[in-house]
């Protein structure tokens, strides 16, 4: 049952995910009214809201955008970074939102930073726990007390996951509300740009089912246990 439960879960976020790749790839062949690149696009939501102490920089990779508040950078992939089409300008405004965020002490960013060190320790937790239980070959024999500690981890998990879906949600609220008033997307580019975030919106979404059904399936089979 766990592993159907995990194979569902990759099958739905295998979809979601190409999904998203599908619609970012049609929205980056549709360029901007303004004309602005991501980075420009960053900067000037940045400026907007009065924040002078964030830096914008360029990072490897499709899709790694993220907001790093230890260090106060948004750090575009290359193709946001320079792009001056829908997608990029989703992407980039995404990511200053989570700047907004954390310049105006929005509590649930703050709540979610605080998890991090937390959840590290959750997954590095679970990890060794069930390799051990691999290599003594019962993975559902595990004694109570790991047991226990699995469910735990998974808590800690899921509920950052939980609480990961405003922070995005209202991210993704802030970006397009200021690409509609700065008139950066108009019209049919606003809609396609609501479109994209709507998917990646999705992709956290799936995780945090995924967690809650893990958290559920875990709290049971210690249930069954006695």
């Amino acid at each position: 049952m766990y592993i159907a439960l995990l194979i569902g879960f990759g099958i739905l976020s295998w979809f979601v995910s190409s999904r998203l790749k599908k619609r970012f790839k049609e929205y980056s062949q549709i360029p901007t009214s303004s004309g602005l690149s991501g980075a420009e696009i960053a900067a000037q939501m940045l400026r907007d809201n009065n924040i002078h102490d964030v830096k914008i920089t360029a990072v490897q990779g499709q899709l790694t955008d993220h907001y790093n508040p230890k260090n106060k950078t948004i750090n575009l992939s290359q193709d946001v970074y320079e792009g001056r089409n829908v997608a990029a300008a989703a992407v980039a405004a995404h990511e200053t939102g989570h700047a907004v965020q954390h310049a105006t002490s929005y509590a649930m960013l703050s709540f979610r930073s605080a998890m991090v060190p937390a959840v590290n320790i959750s997954s590095k937790l679970m990890y060794a726990i069930f390799i051990m239980a691999i290599l003594g070959g019962a993975v559902f024999g595990m004694a109570p007390q790991l047991f226990f500690l699995v469910i735990i981890a998974q808590a800690v998990i899921t509920l950052f996951s939980v609480i990961t879906l405003p922070v995005e949600f209202d991210a993704s609220a802030r970006a397009l509300q200021w690409l509609n008033m700065s008139r950066i997307t108009v019209v049919e580019e606003h809609e396609k740009a609501k479109n994209a975030l709507q998917w990646a919106a999705s992709t956290y979404v799936v995780a945090t089912l995924a967690a809650i059904a893990q958290l559920l399936y875990f709290i049971t089979a210690f249930g069954g246990r006695d």
